[in-house]
């Protein structure tokens, strides 16, 4: 492909190019979901430490749909067709000034949520529909430009743009919490639907799976960098309470080696490879991890919960902080597992007694913190979770690995 900044035809990229990596714009496209995240954890730890789990767990499922199916969308979208042109670059920059927006309306969600009247979503939404205009431009222009998916990219930029309407009603239509995540559910089904029939019906965009996977492996280490903000705001809330202590070297250990861990886990998995031998199998894989993204931000919020009891600021015990960081990293495991499984359409019982291992090394944390152990001492344990999967796939696993990539990929 011939690079004019200026202008270059649409017209798909080659998804067998070699040595395809992520570019320079997309990295820096990535870099503003560290402050939606951010502000979601921040949202969702303040409503956990008063004890307004519902207020947390709704606040976070709305928004963050909204941040990972907009990063979701758009990487597809650069991964089949980036030409790195004035007009593409001018779009992604519209993209992350809508992101922006969404995260600055981050908190009015979660107070209205918890205040139990009207959603207040309207910043979150202005945001997330100036996200979607700048994608339907992309697609239009797609359309345009590319002829023989021109029925494929009208479909993406349709459902979009329905979708869109119906956010947009939402904010005007001032419904009651309950009524409005139900049509909010109903209009995140509708969206997710969208790319399934545009390329299901109408034929299927050129996204490049060794990118693809790539550029998911990058936002989870972005997503990561919540687990170690929250390891600093709790090392300070022990530092300020008793200094320089055991209790600080144990939470600074767990933390990063909890981030730590799951990063090994996740990178563990050669996904480029199963995706470039099967490509049907990219849908599950890639929605599921919306839900990936959100349990690492959860447990980030969790690590900040346990700050607040740390300081004695919370409204909850230590063992509701133990459970705050430890159930969503049994959620994030649990994903991983479920998507290794579906990937290559193979369960192996040593992986099932890893994830057997998983289960009983959290419960261990949180027991230990309800027997009188600290709060760092939990962290710890916690951590140890990933461990048990990292040493079992390093000393044993990781044949059984191979031979199921083999047969996965076995042409």
């Amino acid at each position: 492909m011939t690079v004019n900044h200026l202008f270059t035809r649409m017209t798909g990229r080659d998804p067998r190019e070699a040595h395809r990596a992520a570019t320079p714009l997309e990295l820096l496209f990535d870099l503003v979901f560290v402050v939606a995240f951010s502000q979601i954890g921040t949202q969702m730890a303040h409503y956990l430490e008063l004890g307004h789990t519902g207020t947390a767990v709704l606040g976070w499922c709305f928004t963050t749909f909204a941040v990972a199916w907009a990063w979701i969308n758009y990487s597809w979208l650069a991964s089949a067709y980036d030409t790195d042109d004035v007009y593409f670059r001018l779009a992604t920059m519209i993209v992350m000034i809508g992101l922006l927006i969404v995260a600055l309306g981050v908190p009015d969600v979660f107070h209205s949520i918890d205040e139990g009247e009207i959603l207040d979503n309207s910043v979150v939404v202005a945001g997330y529909v100036i996200m979607r205009v700048a994608t339907i431009a992309l697609w239009l222009r797609v359309a345009r430009e590319d002829p023989r998916r021109r029925r494929t990219a009208l479909a993406y930029a349709g459902n979009i743009g329905i979708a869109q309407i119906g956010w947009v009603a939402l904010i005007f239509l001032s419904l009651p919490v309950g009524t409005t995540m139900i049509l909010t559910t109903l209009l995140a089904l509708f969206e997710l639907a969208g790319p399934l029939f545009a390329e299901l019906r109408f034929g299927r965009t050129p996204w490049h799976p060794h990118h693809i996977a790539e550029r998911y492996g990058l936002l989870l280490i972005i997503t990561l960098g919540e687990i170690i903000l929250g390891t600093i705001i709790a090392i300070s809330a022990v530092i300020d309470v008793q200094g320089w202590t055991l209790e600080t070297a144990l939470v600074a250990f767990g933390g990063v080696a909890l981030a730590f861990g799951m990063w090994w886990m996740y990178f563990a998995i050669p996904w480029g490879s199963v995706l470039a031998h099967h490509p049907g199998r990219a849908w599950g894989w890639g929605y599921l991890q919306i839900a990936m993204f959100g349990s690492v931000v959860a447990v980030g919020a969790g690590l900040h919960v346990a700050a607040y009891v740390i300081s004695h600021e919370a409204h909850v015990d230590a063992v509701f902080a133990a459970l705050s960081i430890a159930i969503p990293v049994l959620a994030f495991e649990t994903l991983l597992f479920v998507l290794y499984s579906l990937l290559l359409l193979q369960v192996d019982l040593f992986h099932v007694w890893l994830y057997v291992g998983v289960i009983v090394v959290l419960a261990a944390g949180v027991a230990a913190v309800a027997l009188g152990a600290s709060i760092a001492v939990g962290i710890l344990i916690i951590a140890c979770s990933p461990v048990v999967v990292v040493v079992g796939y390093e000393t044993v696993g990781w044949r059984h690995g191979q031979q199921m990539l083999a047969r996965a990929t076995a042409d």
